[in-house]
């Protein structure tokens, strides 16, 4: 309860996603050395270099998505799972792209124990997107592209779609971007919150 109300206080108005972050068991996602510290509205370790996002950097990502249920979700960057959880409360579907084979184990096992059925996961490069399940509603980056997210997301969006992303490099200011498409099909690109993330690479490991 002391999280929503923090994340309420951060400008989390959605009360689904509110729901959402609360219903989905947070330290199930964190290493045992930091289950004490899951409900914490911080960035955790997860290892290979990664984190588990803050509980408000997921909701603010979350809402700026504007999810219904009907809705055909991608993300990439599956991490610990816990962002896929979350989006797989709001939406019908989440597939969910990571480069890191051992985090995806990890993430696989916690959804089969929670029992979280509507999220198809897959080991690979995530700047190629999912071309085979495209085109997709939402299209969610959890890793900051530098300078420019790549086309092939773009690419798999609908005409009526909304992509949301990090965008900046690891060295300097990174801001949270929504980007969707007007009438004419030109680009529509906001710049909503400041973050830190890692970087989006290339490839497998």
């Amino acid at each position: 309860m002391r999280l929503i109300m923090e994340l309420r206080g951060d400008g989390i108005s959605d009360r689904r996603v509110l729901a959402a972050i609360e219903r989905v068991r947070r330290e199930e996602f964190v290493p045992d050395l930091f289950r004490k510290d899951a409900y914490d509205n911080r960035a955790l370790p997860i290892g290979n270099g990664q984190t588990i996002s803050q509980p408000s950097v997921v909701a603010f990502m979350t809402q700026a998505l504007k999810l219904d249920t009907r809705m055909r979700v991608l993300e990439i960057g599956t991490g610990s799972g816990y962002q896929a959880a979350v989006l797989a409360k709001l939406c019908a579907r989440v597939y969910t792209v990571e480069r890191h084979r051992d985090l995806l184990r990890e993430a696989q096992q916690i959804f089969e124990q929670q029992r979280i059925g509507n999220v198809t996961t897959r080991f690979g490069d995530g700047m190629k997107g999912w071309p085979e399940q495209a085109p997709f509603d939402r299209i969610l980056v959890t890793a900051a592209a530098d300078g420019v997210v790549p086309a092939a997301l773009f690419e798999q969006l609908r005409p009526d779609g909304i992509l949301v992303a990090p965008v900046g490099n690891a060295f300097g200011t990174q801001h949270i971007f929504r980007y969707s498409f007007d009438a004419d099909g030109e680009l529509i690109e906001e710049r909503l919150w400041p973050v830190r993330f890692v970087p989006l690479v290339v490839g497998k490991s």
